[in-house]
C-alpha cells in the first residue's frame, strides 16, 4: 500500500471525510478520535499485510447500539474510497482492501 507513512495519509483523509459528512459524523460524537484514528490505521495496516496487530476492540463492540443501516454503510465505504482516491492510492490496492474488508460488514450493520 505504500507503508505506514500512506495509510496514514489515508486515515488521516477519511477523518477528513467524515468530518465533513453531516450523515455519518454524528456517528462519531462520542469517539476519541485519537484512539479511532489510531486502531483504524492498524487495522488497515492488518488488511494491507503489513507487519501490524490490531489491539482495539471488535467490530461488534464498536458499532453495538449504532443501528448503522445499509445506506450509511455504504456511503461510509464511499468516503473511505474518497481518501484513498486522495492519498492517490491504486485503484487495484484500494479492491484489494475493500475485498479484504467485507466480512467487518456484518459485523456493523443493524447492531
Amino acid at each position: 500500500m505504500g507503508g505506514q507513512a500512506k495509510i496514514d495519509e489515508v486515515v488521516k483523509n477519511f477523518v477528513r471525510e467524515i468530518e465533513f459528512n453531516n450523515e455519518i459524523l454524528p456517528f462519531f460524537a462520542d469517539t476519541n478520535i485519537d484512539r479511532f484514528t489510531e486502531k483504524f490505521a492498524q487495522q488497515l495496516c492488518v488488511f494491507a499485510d503489513g507487519p501490524c496487530d490490531y489491539t482495539g476492540d471488535s467490530m461488534e463492540q464498536v458499532h453495538g447500539g449504532m443501528h448503522i443501516t445499509e445506506a450509511q454503510f455504504n456511503l461510509t465505504v464511499d468516503l473511505f474510497i474518497t481518501a484513498m482516491d486522495k492519498a492517490n492510492v491504486p485503484h487495484r490496492l484500494q479492491n484489494q482492501l475493500i475485498s479484504r474488508m467485507t466480512f467487518t460488514r456484518k459485523q456493523m450493520l443493524y447492531k
